[in-house]
């Protein structure tokens, strides 16, 4: 009997998607979304959630049908996420991760997914006519949504990127650069909830965002999608 190893079958490779395109597309839908609600796209801008009331109901009476783009967008890109979340724990459990962070990965990515599409929606019922003109209502729902995509993506998503950072740096699946990159911003993540307490906290939440999402990208086209097949061929 003679045991026969060649590339094709000496190596096992993990079928789902390119986590890599994934994530880009998470990013891209996102960072689209974001373009109807900013300056670039004309003024008023979304507003800061430390700006008065008349500010607030003003810019949505005046821009409802840029915040129900950016609502669709965001709820849109959330499925991405979520997929990202899936594939991504699935890819670190095939590659031989069995410790807890791989739990707390998945556990962070689907609650940003959620948290996205509950925020998206909270957006939706705003642009709605007549939710605008009535200040205790615009300003529940807006306290409401900012509590939601805020802090309320910033912490879970950090707890996505803390899960994923640890495990594939532990392992050596992730360089160890970006490993330790991934838990500083998880870090800057977690922080970020001080922002309910402390308003000028509120830089902590895109300080976890906009690098996090330059990570999950990077991570996702670096992370290995084969690993050594223990059992070769044989052939008579």
């Amino acid at each position: 009997m003679t045991t026969i190893q060649n590339s094709e079958t000496s190596r096992l490779h993990h079928r789902g998607p390119s986590l890599g395109i994934v994530a880009a597309t998470f990013v891209l839908l996102f960072l689209i979304g974001l373009y109807p609600v900013t300056a670039f796209n004309g003024k008023p801008a979304f507003p800061a959630p430390y700006e008065p009331l008349s500010v607030i109901m003003t810019y949505f009476q005046a821009r409802p049908s840029a915040v129900l783009l950016c609502a669709a967008l965001h709820f849109g890109a959330a499925v991405p996420l979520g997929i990202f979340t899936a594939t991504a724990v699935s890819r670190v459990r095939f590659l031989g991760v069995r410790a807890a962070g791989a739990d707390i990965a998945l556990f962070g990515g689907f609650l940003t997914a959620f948290m996205m599409m509950v925020s998206s929606s909270v957006l939706w019922v705003m642009t709605y006519p007549g939710i605008a003109q009535e200040a205790a209502v615009i300003e529940a729902l807006y306290r409401l949504d900012f509590a939601l995509g805020g802090p309320g993506f910033s912490v879970p998503f950090g707890i996505l990127l803390a899960g994923l950072s640890v495990t594939t740096g532990l392992s050596k699946l992730l360089p160890k650069w970006l490993a330790v990159a991934g838990v500083l911003i998880a870090l800057v993540g977690e922080l970020s909830w001080l922002d309910i307490l402390f308003p000028k906290a509120l830089p902590l939440i895109p300080l976890t965002r906009f690098p996090g999402f330059v990570w999950v990208i990077a991570a996702g086209f670096r992370l290995p999608r084969t690993i050594a097949n223990p059992r070769p061929q044989t052939m008579a």
